[in-house]
Protein backbone atom coordinates (compact mmCIF):
# COMPACT_ATOMS: atom_id res chain seq x y z
CA UNK A 1 0.00 0.00 0.00
CA UNK A 2 2.71 2.50 0.54
CA UNK A 3 4.95 1.78 -2.52
CA UNK A 4 1.84 3.09 -4.73
CA UNK A 5 1.75 5.97 -2.59
CA UNK A 6 5.17 6.84 -2.93
CA UNK A 7 5.87 5.71 -6.78
CA UNK A 8 2.98 8.29 -7.02
CA UNK A 9 4.40 11.19 -5.11
CA UNK A 10 7.63 10.46 -7.03
CA UNK A 11 5.83 10.87 -10.34
CA UNK A 12 4.15 14.43 -9.58
CA UNK A 13 7.56 15.61 -8.06
CA UNK A 14 9.04 14.75 -11.35
CA UNK A 15 6.48 15.87 -13.73
CA UNK A 16 6.88 19.35 -11.26
CA UNK A 17 10.43 19.49 -11.98
CA UNK A 18 10.01 18.86 -15.81
CA UNK A 19 7.53 21.51 -16.02
CA UNK A 20 10.05 23.88 -14.44
CA UNK A 21 12.72 23.15 -16.59
CA UNK A 22 10.79 23.73 -19.45
CA UNK A 23 9.34 27.19 -18.32
CA UNK A 24 12.66 28.49 -17.59
CA UNK A 25 13.86 32.42 -18.27
CA UNK A 26 14.83 32.32 -21.88
CA UNK A 27 18.24 33.59 -22.12
CA UNK A 28 17.94 34.66 -25.78
CA UNK A 29 16.98 38.52 -25.58
CA UNK A 30 13.31 39.30 -27.72
CA UNK A 31 12.45 35.49 -27.61
CA UNK A 32 9.17 35.53 -25.93
CA UNK A 33 7.47 32.40 -24.64
CA UNK A 34 3.57 31.96 -24.30
CA UNK A 35 1.97 32.78 -21.02
CA UNK A 36 -1.32 31.63 -19.91
CA UNK A 37 -3.49 32.68 -16.81
CA UNK A 38 -3.48 28.93 -15.97
CA UNK A 39 0.67 29.63 -15.29
CA UNK A 40 1.59 28.86 -11.42
CA UNK A 41 3.85 31.90 -11.76
CA UNK A 42 4.48 35.34 -13.49
CA UNK A 43 5.23 35.00 -16.98
CA UNK A 44 8.65 35.62 -18.66
CA UNK A 45 10.26 38.45 -19.50
CA UNK A 46 9.78 39.92 -15.65
CA UNK A 47 10.14 36.87 -13.11
CA UNK A 48 13.34 36.29 -11.67
CA UNK A 49 14.34 33.90 -8.86
CA UNK A 50 16.92 33.06 -6.75
CA UNK A 51 15.53 29.49 -7.37
CA UNK A 52 16.19 29.49 -11.16
CA UNK A 53 19.09 27.45 -12.73
CA UNK A 54 20.96 30.10 -15.14
CA UNK A 55 21.52 33.77 -15.67
CA UNK A 56 18.37 35.98 -15.03
CA UNK A 57 17.99 38.56 -17.83
CA UNK A 58 14.50 40.41 -17.86
CA UNK A 59 13.36 41.16 -21.05
CA UNK A 60 12.67 45.04 -21.75
CA UNK A 61 10.62 45.57 -24.39
CA UNK A 62 11.75 48.80 -26.64
CA UNK A 63 9.04 49.90 -28.65
CA UNK A 64 12.19 52.10 -30.86
CA UNK A 65 15.30 49.70 -30.79
CA UNK A 66 17.74 49.48 -28.62
CA UNK A 67 19.52 52.41 -30.34
CA UNK A 68 17.04 55.55 -30.54
CA UNK A 69 17.43 56.37 -34.24
CA UNK A 70 16.26 59.42 -36.23
CA UNK A 71 16.43 60.76 -39.85
CA UNK A 72 15.47 64.30 -40.39
CA UNK A 73 15.12 65.33 -43.56
CA UNK A 74 15.23 69.20 -44.63
CA UNK A 75 12.24 69.40 -46.71
CA UNK A 76 9.97 66.58 -45.37
CA UNK A 77 8.31 64.65 -47.32
CA UNK A 78 4.44 65.37 -47.90
CA UNK A 79 2.36 63.69 -45.47
CA UNK A 80 5.33 63.41 -42.56
CA UNK A 81 4.76 67.61 -42.15
CA UNK A 82 3.21 66.58 -38.45
CA UNK A 83 5.64 64.74 -37.45
CA UNK A 84 8.14 68.05 -38.16
CA UNK A 85 5.84 70.35 -35.63
CA UNK A 86 7.04 71.68 -32.29
CA UNK A 87 4.58 69.75 -29.57
CA UNK A 88 3.54 72.42 -27.15
CA UNK A 89 3.68 70.45 -24.26
CA UNK A 90 6.30 68.51 -21.84
CA UNK A 91 8.40 66.10 -23.70
CA UNK A 92 6.46 63.08 -22.63
CA UNK A 93 6.84 59.95 -25.14
CA UNK A 94 10.08 59.40 -27.77
CA UNK A 95 7.68 60.51 -30.32
CA UNK A 96 7.46 64.06 -28.81
CA UNK A 97 11.10 63.96 -28.32
CA UNK A 98 11.57 63.20 -32.00
CA UNK A 99 9.10 65.91 -33.48
CA UNK A 100 11.22 68.37 -31.13
CA UNK A 101 14.33 67.98 -32.62
CA UNK A 102 12.79 67.82 -36.30
CA UNK A 103 11.82 70.83 -35.71
CA UNK A 104 14.83 72.74 -33.86
CA UNK A 105 16.88 71.63 -37.51
CA UNK A 106 17.42 74.83 -39.65
CA UNK A 107 20.44 74.13 -42.21
CA UNK A 108 23.62 76.05 -43.31
CA UNK A 109 23.05 78.56 -46.22
CA UNK A 110 22.37 77.52 -49.20
CA UNK A 111 25.84 79.03 -50.51
CA UNK A 112 27.85 76.75 -48.13
CA UNK A 113 25.09 73.85 -48.35
CA UNK A 114 25.72 70.87 -50.41
CA UNK A 115 22.76 68.77 -52.12
CA UNK A 116 22.19 65.59 -50.79
CA UNK A 117 24.65 65.96 -48.23
CA UNK A 118 24.12 63.76 -44.91
CA UNK A 119 25.89 63.85 -41.48
CA UNK A 120 25.10 61.46 -38.91
CA UNK A 121 25.67 62.69 -35.11
CA UNK A 122 25.59 60.65 -32.31
CA UNK A 123 24.85 62.26 -28.59
CA UNK A 124 22.65 61.83 -24.91
CA UNK A 125 20.59 64.21 -22.67
CA UNK A 126 21.00 64.27 -19.15
CA UNK A 127 17.89 64.19 -16.91
CA UNK A 128 16.86 67.76 -16.99
CA UNK A 129 16.59 68.08 -21.20
CA UNK A 130 20.45 69.32 -21.73
CA UNK A 131 23.20 67.55 -24.00
CA UNK A 132 26.26 65.13 -22.36
CA UNK A 133 28.90 66.14 -24.16
CA UNK A 134 29.29 67.69 -27.44
CA UNK A 135 27.05 65.68 -30.76
CA UNK A 136 29.94 63.44 -31.74
CA UNK A 137 29.84 63.35 -35.78
CA UNK A 138 29.61 59.09 -36.88
CA UNK A 139 28.94 59.47 -40.59
CA UNK A 140 29.81 62.44 -43.57
CA UNK A 141 29.35 62.11 -47.25
CA UNK A 142 32.45 60.98 -48.67
CA UNK A 143 34.34 63.29 -50.50
CA UNK A 144 32.59 66.01 -49.34
CA UNK A 145 35.39 69.36 -48.68
CA UNK A 146 36.16 70.36 -45.08
CA UNK A 147 34.48 73.40 -45.05
CA UNK A 148 31.06 71.51 -46.38
CA UNK A 149 31.43 69.29 -43.10
CA UNK A 150 32.21 72.33 -40.59
CA UNK A 151 29.63 74.24 -42.04
CA UNK A 152 27.13 71.03 -41.65
CA UNK A 153 28.70 70.54 -37.51
CA UNK A 154 28.02 74.07 -37.19
CA UNK A 155 24.11 73.97 -38.36
CA UNK A 156 23.69 70.86 -36.18
CA UNK A 157 25.07 72.69 -32.83
CA UNK A 158 23.82 75.85 -33.48
CA UNK A 159 20.16 73.92 -33.85
CA UNK A 160 20.45 71.58 -30.85
CA UNK A 161 21.94 74.75 -28.85
CA UNK A 162 18.59 76.71 -29.99
CA UNK A 163 16.63 73.97 -28.37
CA UNK A 164 18.35 72.87 -25.20
CA UNK A 165 17.57 72.38 -23.01
CA UNK A 166 14.43 70.32 -23.88
CA UNK A 167 11.31 70.15 -21.21
CA UNK A 168 10.99 66.62 -20.72
CA UNK A 169 8.66 64.93 -17.84
CA UNK A 170 10.15 62.73 -14.59
CA UNK A 171 9.33 59.82 -16.61
CA UNK A 172 11.07 60.31 -20.01
CA UNK A 173 13.56 62.30 -18.47
CA UNK A 174 14.49 59.16 -16.44
CA UNK A 175 14.16 56.90 -19.30
CA UNK A 176 16.40 59.16 -21.68
CA UNK A 177 19.35 59.95 -19.39
CA UNK A 178 22.37 59.00 -20.75
CA UNK A 179 20.53 56.86 -23.98
CA UNK A 180 22.38 57.40 -26.59
CA UNK A 181 20.47 58.81 -29.80
CA UNK A 182 21.88 58.88 -33.48
CA UNK A 183 20.28 61.61 -36.17
CA UNK A 184 20.48 61.27 -39.62
CA UNK A 185 20.45 64.49 -41.13
CA UNK A 186 19.56 64.66 -44.47
CA UNK A 187 19.85 67.85 -47.04
CA UNK A 188 17.45 67.31 -49.82
CA UNK A 189 17.08 70.81 -50.66
CA UNK A 190 17.17 71.53 -54.43
CA UNK A 191 19.88 74.23 -54.20
CA UNK A 192 20.36 74.10 -58.04
CA UNK A 193 24.33 73.73 -57.94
Amino acid sequence: MLRPVIVLLLMVLTAGSADARRRHNNPIPFSHEPCSVFDRRPCTPTFCSVFDRGPCIPEIYYPYGENLQLTIETVPPQGNAAKYQRPEHHLDTIGDLFAELRSCWSPPRADAARQGMQMSVRFSFNRSGGLIGPPRVTYATPGVPADTRTAYLNAINASLDACLPLKFTGGLGGALAGRPIAIRYVDNRDLGK
